[in-house]
């Protein structure tokens, strides 16, 4: 971790730091994630958050019911249920958990003064969204670029690739994309349940209101693939081949609609911000394809085999052969009409990953 930059992360439109900690190796599960944050706001938060939160008075003090998803239950908890008995005791409040087996993703905090229910309920937060970060992603915002033409243009770019490859290192069939998941990634989501999902469902219908609509007025999203770049400075070892795709009509609504729903979606605590703009590109080649078929590019989440510092572990292929030759290829044109959140793993009878939301545009 880079001590001068440590990790941020965005909760309710506020900022918290996550500071390095020094931990003995036999902490290896369910560790204290809240030693050494900084929570990056003024003590006026604390009232301003009294009005917001449902926080109900009792003839023992003050409730609050917190909706979690089970599967971050173990990170409040921690080993030995030292986290939680440090929350408890440096807030002054009791947290209640469902009985073991229960269905219910609902928290109860417990205490005698507001401002101790609001600390407990932050930290639990700060918890809960860095436990996100680490765990593999589950679906994924996405535009389809699979129409019938774009998707015979992938088949012959590899099958032109391939038979005229004379023994390009690490290159095979395998790490290409397979035509019918062609595809441009807004960003990963973890999605933890199914409230979580149909909140993802509910904004995306939001976001074609407030954002998409206003930018797209009567216009329509005609995308032109056509040029090969990659993700690295050296030719000689590249790990991600992608299509430039540029609107026909020159403008920049394209990356305003995908900046502006990953913006919605980061806001929301859905998606982790990870650079400051959507990277617009459509996959080709991709060497973590080899043993992870469903891995996106760019995301730091991902079950495939990770070397010491917790990257993925790829062999990447000389495309100097391939970018000299089919630098220019061009894919045709696709018309761009809808906006999935795609679950990964899953398919639909088209072959492309199975939509669990999904909108339309012009």
């Amino acid at each position: 971790m880079d001590v001068l930059k440590p990790p941020i992360l965005n909760i309710d439109g506020r900022c918290y730091r996550l500071n390095p900690v020094q931990r003995p190796p036999e902490w290896v599960e369910h560790e204290d994630e809240m030693e050494g944050y900084d929570e990056m706001y003024d003590d006026e938060y604390n009232e301003e958050s009294c009005e917001l939160l449902d926080i109900k008075e009792t003839d023992k003090g003050y409730t609050l019911n917190l909706e979690i998803p089970s599967g971050f239950f173990g990170h409040i908890i921690g080993k030995n249920k030292e986290t939680k008995k440090k929350i408890e005791r440096e807030t002054k409040t009791q947290i209640v958990f469902p009985k073991a087996h229960s269905d219910e993703d609902l928290i109860v905090i417990r205490g005698e003064q507001k401002s101790g229910i609001i600390s407990a309920k932050t930290r639990i937060d700060v918890i809960v969204s860095s436990a996100r970060q680490r765990e593999p992603f589950t679906h994924f915002l996405s535009m389809p670029f699979n129409s019938a033409p774009t998707q015979n243009k992938l088949r012959e770019f590899t099958e032109d690739v391939l038979r005229d490859s004379r023994g390009d290192e690490g290159l095979d069939v395998s790490l290409f994309q397979k035509p019918a998941k062609l595809h441009l990634t807004l960003g990963t989501l973890v999605l933890m349940s199914r409230k979580e999902v149909a909140q993802a469902q509910e904004l995306l219908k939001q976001c074609k209101q407030d954002v998409i609509n206003p930018i797209l007025q009567d216009s329509f999203l005609l995308v032109n693939l056509k040029g090969l770049e990659y993700m690295n400075d050296d030719p000689g070892k590249v790990d991600v081949l992608y299509a430039k795709a540029e609107l026909k009509d020159g403008s920049n609504k394209l990356q305003l609609i995908c900046d502006s729903v990953a913006e919605s979606f980061t806001r929301a605590g859905l998606m982790q911000k990870e650079y400051e703009r959507v990277k617009v590109h459509i996959t080709l080649i991709n060497t973590i394809f080899r043993k992870e078929p469903d891995a996106e590019d760019g995301s730091r989440r991902g079950k495939g085999k990770r070397d010491g510092e917790g990257d993925r572990v790829r062999e990447s292929i000389d495309a100097s052969r391939i970018l000299q030759e089919f630098g220019d290829y061009s894919f045709g044109d696709c018309l761009i009409n809808t906006i999935h959140i795609s679950q990964r793993g899953s398919y639909g009878v088209d072959g492309y990953y199975l939509p669990v939301g999904s909108v339309t545009l012009p």
